[in-house]
């Protein structure tokens, strides 16, 4: 099969990464998948934004060496105040990944996937990575078994990891053009050598898609991910998305640069900034069409356990995990029947969406005919799809979109907890600011609960804080706080026009 990359002589195409007919992420992720695929995908929450309020995750930490240098990347070990991919705690044995991945499944049922991401290359550490997953497949056979990859070494390992039953694999793919590798990469190394500058590049990137297509070919599901990096790959992404599309990835990630100079990477040393909240999310919505955009993704640690969003490792440390006693035949029964009442759970949440879906907004003379402009608002949420946080307690805030089409999941946004308890809430007055730039363009906030600074705050801000849908699930109440903005007239003409010409 003839490889579409990018020689050094070429350049990357202008187009977008789809038709301009098909922009613009589906309403219902899973629709246009055949039955098969959605299989395999309803209940992992890497691969189902649907799925990742319920099930949670495991990454084990067995490959420390990499055969690549990324310039955003410096991996570093036993340390436990960094969120971001290539961090770890403490580094396992295969026994002890075992171990571990047992004692998560029985303390916490809801988990579903285990995945091997680092904090190196797992496919540079075969040896490591596949006795891992040999024991798991015996011992743990209802957990599915993913790994992460640059691809370098990917082709070699497809067949080994077909017969280890993995039908999810992911792919780090920041560019297909050598001459903007080597601004990423400054080496591989390869067949026993280093390798560096546009070479290296184009031998990664021609691996990197001999790997996709080769599981492609056999019926494993490829997650793609891209680090958007502002001035180096930002407008080039829209053709990477555009190939391996083309290829058969079933999701594409793309993710922001993490730069902060106090993590140590080549970028943040040199300053190279990140994308803005704004940036990333026009450039996911440019990559998107009939295959899904991924953008839940909280970009975890290569020891990250727990539901997107949470990180529990400090609960199953080595020294903990080794004091347990697990009968993982009894956990496998109850996590079946915890996993049951969530299927039961999303089946329901299914019927409510498709009578909401079937409600249009308000209609009549006074909106019928008229043009309103789509709202962002920001969720604060503890998981299950509800609106069931406190505004000061939040870690994070989702970002849905509503419009007269229905409402779609665009983000998350991360911030600094405002509110740590009754004596410090309103003293911590920069992680404050923090929250509200961080909620910059949305229009609403909805939560549980909120103190009269932030909403005082907030409103200043030009974003309405609201309470009143506590409890409540999180699309349900979006379209009908989008609703009641049509009635009272906060989405007329006049405005909708006034907020495009200062977009």
């Amino acid at each position: 099969m003839e490889l579409t990359v990018l020689n050094e002589e070429q350049s990357p195409s202008t187009e977008g990464g789809c038709s301009a007919s098909a922009c613009g992420s589906n309403d219902d992720q899973l629709a246009h998948l055949s039955d098969e695929i959605k299989q395999k995908v309803h209940n992992h929450p890497c691969y189902s934004e649907e799925a990742h309020h319920y099930f949670a995750r495991m990454h084990v930490a067995v490959a420390p060496a990499c055969n690549i240098q990324c310039h955003y990347c410096n991996r570093k070990y036993d340390c436990a105040n960094e969120s971001r991919p290539g961090v770890v705690s403490e580094l396992l044995t295969p026994d002890q990944a075992v171990k571990k991945t047992k004692a998560v499944a029985a303390n916490i049922p809801q988990m579903t996937v285990l995945g091997i991401a680092g904090p190196g290359d797992p496919l540079a550490n075969l040896d490591r990575t596949f006795e891992t997953f040999r024991r798991l497949s015996a011992e743990a056979p209802d957990i599915k078994l993913c790994v992460s990859t640059n691809g370098l070494a990917l082709p070699d390992a497809v067949e080994e990891l077909a017969k280890h039953n993995i039908d999810h694999v992911t792919i780090t793919i920041n560019t297909v053009d050598p001459e903007i590798g080597a601004k990423i990469y400054p080496w591989i190394y390869w067949n026993n050598r280093r390798i560096r500058g546009k070479k290296a590049a184009k031998i990664l990137i021609e691996r990197q898609q001999k790997g996709l297509e080769m599981l492609v070919e056999r019926g494993i599901l490829v997650k793609v991910n891209s680090v958007m990096i502002p001035g180096v790959n930002d407008d080039h992404l829209k053709e990477v998305s555009r190939i391996v599309k083309q290829k058969g990835a079933f999701l594409h990630n793309v993710m922001p640069l993490i730069a902060e100079a106090e993590h140590g990477t080549f970028y943040g040393v040199m300053g190279q900034r990140g994308p803005s909240n704004e940036e990333l999310m026009d450039l996911q919505d440019a990559c998107s069409g009939d295959m899904n955009m991924m953008r839940h993704c909280r970009q975890c640690r290569a020891d990250a356990v727990g539901l997107l969003g949470e990180d529990r490792g400090d609960e199953f440390t080595i020294d903990k995990i080794e004091a347990m006693d697990i009968d993982y035949d009894a956990a496998m029964k109850k996590r079946a029947v915890i996993h049951q009442g969530i299927e039961e759970e999303l089946a329901e949440k299914e019927k409510r969406r498709a009578a909401l879906a079937a409600v249009k907004v308000p209609s009549g003379p006074a909106v019928d005919n008229k043009h309103f402009r789509p709202v962002l608002m920001a969720v604060a949420t503890s998981g299950g799809g509800m609106i069931n946080q406190h505004f000061g307690h939040a870690t994070e805030f989702l970002i849905y979109e509503a419009s007269r089409d229905g409402v779609r999941f665009i983000s998350h946004r991360k911030v600094d907890q405002y509110c740590i308890g009754n004596d410090t809430c309103g003293e911590k007055e920069s992680a404050l600011a923090g929250s509200i730039r961080a909620l910059s363009g949305c229009e609403v906030v909805l939560c549980s609960k909120i103190g009269f600074e932030p909403w005082g705050l907030l409103e200043e801000a030009g974003i309405a804080p609201n309470g009143e849908h506590a409890m409540e699930p999180i699309e349900e109440a979006v379209m009908d706080v989008y609703e009641e903005m049509i009635k009272t007239g906060k989405l007329d003409e006049a405005k909708s026009e006034d907020s495009q010409m200062t977009a």
